[in-house]
């Protein structure tokens, strides 16, 4: 975890990686609940006898699932002292090059884009790049929008 006393104290270092989270193991057992919570069934992702024989020879993640992880990777990877709040403002880019096993263990790189002071704090625009344990290519890589207020 890297700490900043103030949002300002990022300002210096946009156009550099800034942290890196915690890793996060990607179970069955969440797969299965996202699946119940968001409504998408899709085989690939919760049968484990019909994925065996799918392309990529188990059940994998759904991307949206894999996206969403973002916050938990964000709380591990930094903590701003003087944020009271933060939110998500949105996402300018997303891209999946490659599939999340069921049983993977990914984490977040941020690198800070941009930096712009807003009324009570500031905008951050990162690029998250998720990898997964023991793979070359990245699972997800996002441009990430969020204010912090202070």
């Amino acid at each position: 975890m890297r700490t900043f006393a103030k949002a300002t104290d990022l300002q210096p270092l946009v156009g550099q990686p800034i942290a890196s989270s915690d890793w996060i193991t990607v179970t069955q057992e969440r797969i299965d609940q996202f699946a119940q919570a968001t409504g998408d069934h899709q085989w690939i992702h919760i049968d484990p006898v019909r994925a065996a024989a799918g392309p990529f020879g188990t059940t994998i993640a759904h991307g949206f699932l894999t996206l969403s992880l973002l916050p938990e990777m964000g709380a591990s990877a930094m903590e701003v002292l003087d944020t009271k709040m933060g939110v998500n403002y949105g996402l300018n880019r997303v891209r999946f090059p490659s599939p999340v096993p069921a049983g993977s263990r990914l984490r977040g790189h941020f690198k800070l884009l941009s930096y712009e002071p807003i009324d009570s704090g500031a905008q951050l625009t990162m690029e998250v790049t998720m990898e997964r344990e023991g793979s070359p290519k990245p699972v997800c890589v996002a441009e990430s929008v969020a204010r912090r207020f202070t």
